[in-house]
């Protein structure tokens, strides 16, 4: 490579402390790191109050405009080897700008999850129909995404399901996926002997960030639908509903005659986690890995979720034991994992072999490395043989570049 430095543009400053997708961007910031690259992290957001001090870590934060040519300027005096950007929509929005200017960087994807899948089960969902993959390739917010893809020298997939779907469906060649999820520690055997066991852990939980709409929807599902039928059988519990930027319609769920409870955000989700006895991830629409769900596995408690929400992380049998789709099964399996040692042990047992045998930090951090340096190794190869991507980047090149180029005449303008 002709230098250490990457460049990684962010829909939004990490948030690790409040949101999945903050989790992962922080995973692949200090893989970066330990491999010895100066990362450079910018974004066009706004810093929140959950944005992480990324100067701490050693790295450079550097705000930019959008549709602005201060861009071009800031990127070649930077002239990063590698260039990630966090999800699909920065490369639409500065794709080209790097291509331009540095046509030798190696361009990585983070789709963090396929939104055009999460956008056409939310449709399905509004609409009481069964999702179908016809109707998800039909959506223009697929072929956008899929275009993007096709842009990219690489694009790092988190779910297996999306993977299959991208090579199976879309047609994507192999060349331009890798499939890597979500990068933890194995679960050793010191680690869980810390755990509370069943008889000293009590109450429900739910965490979801309130600005993802599969989060609200699935705490408006618990309220009316599902933990009426729970707390009907366990009268003595209570669901704790944790997460930021909760609408004001989901605060006004708090009730404590019910024990349905909005605790808002906390800082370490681990603190609330590992004293719970039970994680409910009732998500009726989605895509990528359930953030939540791992996080729970990772405190050693388990977990009942739907399809939806075990997607992904492997073959659905195995999950099978802790998913259930409609309300009543939803709620009576809760109910009876909750009271029974036994099958509450079961699944914790299981979350402990996925997190250690698919989530493996060093084998997928392995495998992160090999086909950068393949990469780096034969790009132009590499670019050469992906047909359909040369043709979309020329073609949609050219009319991101005059648009943002409109839009930069029009700003000086009105100056």
């Amino acid at each position: 490579m002709h230098s250490n430095r990457v460049l990684i543009i962010g829909l939004t400053w990490p948030e690790p402390k409040a949101t999945a997708a903050g989790t992962r961007m922080m995973q692949l910031i200090h893989w970066f790191s330990e491999h010895q690259f100066q990362i450079t992290f910018a974004s066009t957001a706004a810093f929140t109050d959950y944005s992480e001090n990324l100067s701490a870590y050693g790295i450079v934060q550097q705000p930019v405009k959008l549709n602005h040519p201060s861009f071009d300027e800031f990127v070649l005096n930077l002239n990063p080897a590698i260039v990630v950007f966090d999800r699909f929509i920065m490369e639409e929005q500065f794709g080209w700008r790097v291509a331009e200017h540095l046509p030798e960087a190696l361009r990585i994807l983070d789709t963090e999850d396929l939104h055009s899948l999460r956008s056409a089960r939310e449709i399905a969902l509004s609409e009481k129909k069964e999702f179908s993959i016809n109707d998800w390739l039909s959506l223009d917010i697929t072929k956008r995404e899929l275009a993007s893809i096709y842009r990219s020298d690489l694009s790092l997939i988190i779910s297996e399901f999306e993977l299959k779907l991208l090579r199976e469906k879309a047609k994507v060649d192999d060349s331009l996926l890798l499939y890597l999820p979500f990068l933890y520690d194995e679960l050793t055997e010191s680690i869980s002997q810390k755990w509370l066991p069943f008889m000293e852990r009590q109450h429900f939980v739910f965490f979801g960030n309130g600005k993802h709409a599969p989060n609200v929807d699935a705490i408006s599902w618990l309220n009316s639908t599902i933990w009426p039928k729970i707390r009907e059988s366990v009268p003595e519990s209570e669901l704790h509903i944790y997460g930021p930027y909760m609408p004001e319609s989901i605060r006004k769920m708090d009730n404590i005659q019910t024990g349905f409870r909005i605790k808002g955000w906390v800082e370490d989700v681990s603190s609330v986690l590992s004293k719970a006895r039970l994680n409910l991830v009732p998500l009726r629409f989605g895509a990528g890995i359930k953030g939540k769900l791992l996080d729970a596995f990772r405190n050693g408690t388990p977990s009942i979720t739907t399809s939806i929400g075990a997607e992904g992380i492997v073959n659905t049998h195995q999950l099978a034991i802790l998913a259930r789709d409609e309300p009543d099964s939803f709620s009576k399996l809760a109910v009876a994992v909750y009271r029974n040692q036994h099958k509450w042990n079961e699944i914790r047992k299981l979350g402990i072999d996925l997190i250690s045998e698919h989530f493996n930090k060093v084998t997928f951090g392995e495998k992160l490395h090999r086909k950068i340096t393949e990469l780096d190794h034969h790009l132009n190869r590499h670019r050469a043989l992906n047909v359909v991507g040369s043709i979309l980047a020329y073609q949609s090149m050219q009319s991101t570049k005059y648009l943002s180029k409109w839009i930069e005449a029009k700003n000086k303008a009105q100056l």
